[in-house]
């Protein structure tokens, strides 16, 4: 089969009247395109006080069906709260047993793009699993600043601003209410940011979550780390000169938009 197999993610099917605008209440991005037309849409569920809990992918697929594509640590949380939300909502969420396919270069019928940043290539569902996972889609993650849930995105802790969300096309400000919307709304209006994830270069190694000091003050953490760069969440008035994370040294190379 054309493509790896993302071994990490769970599907589910969607069906229900409701299906839509049962999400569109709840998430950070807008569902309304799915409405008649395939297409992918990568969106974040929130807490009320604006912390991310969760992201995944909603498709509607060429033969009309939604699917969401989850990490699969995330799955059974997140359909316990989106259960909690449906009350009688005319929605179904059933496990799917469609494998996660994605790869680079030309796509197979039935793929879409990633939405998130086309360097992410394409991604597909599939009845039949696809190759072991070749490709280093850490180091394309850490050249584009593009955060992954559970590492760089830590439930109740994270904000999908300071996260890269707006570059990334997980987030909508036109949509109108959404669980955390009214938080998401003053960061994004009232204040500017002080805090956020950051390409730095990086000489030596140092687990994931290491602490990064600048002048011997806390700064900011580690995360993914590839080919002498490193996804670091960072305090941006803090982030200059050297930094280090345990036996590491860093140096700033981009600030995410």
């Amino acid at each position: 089969m054309h493509g790896e197999t993302a071994t990490d993610r769970t599907v589910w099917a969607l069906s229900g009247a409701a299906a839509i605008s049962f999400l569109q209440g709840l998430v950070s991005n807008d569902m309304r395109s799915l409405e008649a037309a395939p297409g992918i849409v990568w969106t974040a569920l929130l807490s009320p006080q604006g912390k991310y809990l969760a992201d995944f992918f909603v498709v509607r697929r060429h033969d009309g069906q939604l699917l969401v594509d989850i990490a699969t640590p995330l799955a059974a949380d997140t359909l316990r709260r989106l259960t909690l939300y449906r009350l009688r909502a005319d929605v179904q969420i059933a496990p799917s047993p469609l494998h996660v396919l994605r790869g680079l270069g030309d796509p197979p019928p039935g793929a879409l793009p990633d939405p998130r940043h086309p360097a992410l290539g394409w991604r597909a569902w599939t009845d039949v699993p696809g190759r072991a996972p070749e490709i280093d889609w850490d180091a394309i993650r850490v050249a584009h600043i593009i955060p992954e849930s559970g590492i760089e995105l830590i439930p109740d802790d994270s904000y999908i601003l300071e996260s890269g969300f707006e570059r990334l096309h997980g987030v909508d400000f036109r949509k109108g209410c959404y669980v955390g919307q009214e938080v998401t709304a003053r960061m994004k209006h009232k204040t500017e940011l002080r805090k956020g994830l950051t390409r730095v270069a990086i000489t030596g190694a140092a687990p994931v979550g290491t602490e990064i000091l600048g002048d011997g003050k806390p700064v900011g953490t580690l995360f993914t780390q590839s080919q002498g760069s490193a996804i670091a969440y960072l305090r941006f008035d803090r982030a200059e000169g050297a930094l280090t994370a345990g036996d590491a040294v860093l140096r700033t190379l981009a600030l995410a938009g």
